[in-house]
């Protein structure tokens, strides 16, 4: 069956998992995750397709089930699964991905290698993804492609199908050309980004830096308006005062969005007043005693800043020793690819500096750290978002960051301080946070002592404003915004 809604995006829409030697699909965990958030919109169309890629033994085995039908919570979908080797995922995702784009991506120029990749590689499951896209859309579809390792996927599927309506939505940030062009492919992705109807980004900033982007390589007109209120951020990093919304290229238009998501906010709201959560929030607490919990969620990747977040901590203890025994880290770090060095090396680092705050300042009864490599239950997250007294959620680069809005929803007793960095996405949303950069000695430590003495009239005074933002920008909002573009580009490419 044709689909009027076909998204494009490089992991299924569930989880496999064996069962008995039966392999079973099952509900993504995370209620935050990208993949439900997509799978949502699926209930405005009659039918919808999912395209996605699949390991594969032999990928020429005329038995792989390339298209399943699924029926789960969000409707009736297929997904058209691409059958990838073992070396196609891997050069694919694992080098031209992780090692050429993830670095330019987040402005990491020094750990970019441009050597290992298969260009050809990339360019041909690329391919497969828009061939496959193709064939499920229906006449004048919508064709949603997500993220960045799927930047080529716009201009082949423009050449495929030029009936379609293609939208691009990028979940991380979208670096300044003097980043950007170090990529030796730039004119071949961006001359993709072009053929879509829409592109669409977290926040103005990476708006403004993929435009500056093309202007860098083509002549073209730019539209442009004043940047929401809300996202003006005195003194913070990535705000902008004014944002594209179109570009025309070769007579052609292109809408150019910022949409930022949002977290189900709904359900997190539910998920902390549970009697279960109250009765972990009071262990936690009690086995705290009268030490401050200071809590630290994201992945280890050099992007993620742990590094930089616990020698900050040793600093704050050298510094302050009065601190030593009155304040808990609770450092989680959970592991992104084992399969990546330099995520591994990222690991070792973290696990060497936690023993050595652990050696130098702990004592039988206490320990300043608490390394957690594992990803925690979200039921339980939720349960240590509310007991903590700080969240220190400070990235070196950012798109968004889901984790500090999924703690200021869960604080439901209106108290706690979020110390954020000003790199991350969300802190252009977040003016009332404890705003911090990460590169900085002073600004890192400042800012961590300044929450933790924080009063709680002060705690609540910024929390209320927070949570204001939060609950007003949440999942739900992302999804009405998003809509908007859509239709916007439709009527954009009506009138042409």
């Amino acid at each position: 069956m044709s689909s009027e809604l076909v998204i494009v995006y490089h992991r299924q829409p569930y989880e496999e998992v064996v069962e008995n030697g039966k392999t079973v699909l099952r509900e993504n965990k995370s209620p935050n995750g990208i993949v439900p958030t997509l799978k949502s919109f699926f209930g405005s169309v009659d039918h919808g397709a999912w395209v996605a890629w699949k390991l594969a033994e032999d990928p020429s085995n005329p038995d792989f089930e390339k298209v399943v039908e699924i029926e789960d919570a969000y409707g009736k979908y297929s997904v058209s699964r691409l059958p990838l080797s073992a070396d196609q995922v891997r050069e694919f995702y694992h080098i031209t991905s992780k090692e050429a784009f993830w670095p330019i991506i987040h402005s990491f120029k020094e750990r970019y290698n441009y050597d290992p990749v298969d260009w050809p590689n990339f360019r041909q499951v690329n391919w497969q993804f828009a061939e496959a896209a193709a064939a499920e859309a229906a006449e004048g579809a919508l064709v949603w492609v997500h993220d960045y390792n799927l930047w080529l996927v716009p201009g082949y599927l423009r050449k495929l199908r030029p009936d379609l309506r293609i939208s691009f939505f990028h979940h991380t940030p979208f670096p300044s050309a003097d980043a950007f062009n170090v990529l030796p492919w730039r004119r071949e992705i961006i001359e993709s980004l072009l053929a879509c109807d829409d592109v669409g980004f977290h926040i103005p900033r990476y708006a403004a830096n993929f435009v500056s982007v093309v202007r860098s390589l083509f002549d073209l007109e730019v539209k442009r308006v004043p940047a929401p209120e809300h996202m003006i951020s005195e003194g913070t990093a990535l705000t902008e005062r004014t944002m594209p919304t179109e570009i025309t290229y070769q007579g052609r238009r292109v809408g150019v969005s910022v949409t930022p998501v949002g977290i189900d906010t709904d359900f997190i709201d539910k998920r902390a007043r549970l009697p279960e959560t109250d009765a972990a929030v009071a262990k936690i607490r009690e086995e705290l005693g009268d030490a401050k919990l200071v809590l630290s969620v994201g992945r280890t990747d050099y992007t993620k800043g742990g590094v930089e977040q616990l020698t900050s901590f040793e600093r704050i203890l050298t510094n302050n020793p009065e601190l030593i025994g009155k304040v808990r880290l609770m450092h989680v770090s959970v592991s992104a690819n084992r399969n990546m060095a330099a995520y591994n090396q990222v690991q070792e680092e973290i696990e060497t500096i936690a023993g050595r705050l652990n050696g130098r300042f702990g004592t039988l009864e206490w320990q300043p750290v608490t390394l957690v490599s594992r990803a925690i239950p979200f039921d339980e997250l939720v349960s240590y978002y509310r007991a903590a007294d700080v969240a220190w959620i400070t990235p070196l680069a950012d798109g968004m960051n889901l984790v500090c809005k999924e703690f200021i929803a869960s604080r439901i007793d209106g108290k706690g301080a979020l110390v954020l960095s000003e790199f991350a996405g969300a802190a252009v949303e977040l003016h009332t946070a404890v705003i911090t950069n990460p590169f900085s000695f002073r600004s890192m430590d400042t800012a961590i002592l300044s929450a933790i003495a924080m009063s709680e009239e002060e705690q609540r005074g910024r929390m209320e404003e927070l949570r204001k933002a939060v609950l007003k920008n949440n999942i739900k909002a992302w999804g009405e915004a998003v809509e908007a573009s859509h239709t916007k580009a439709k009527q954009s490419v009506d009138a042409a």
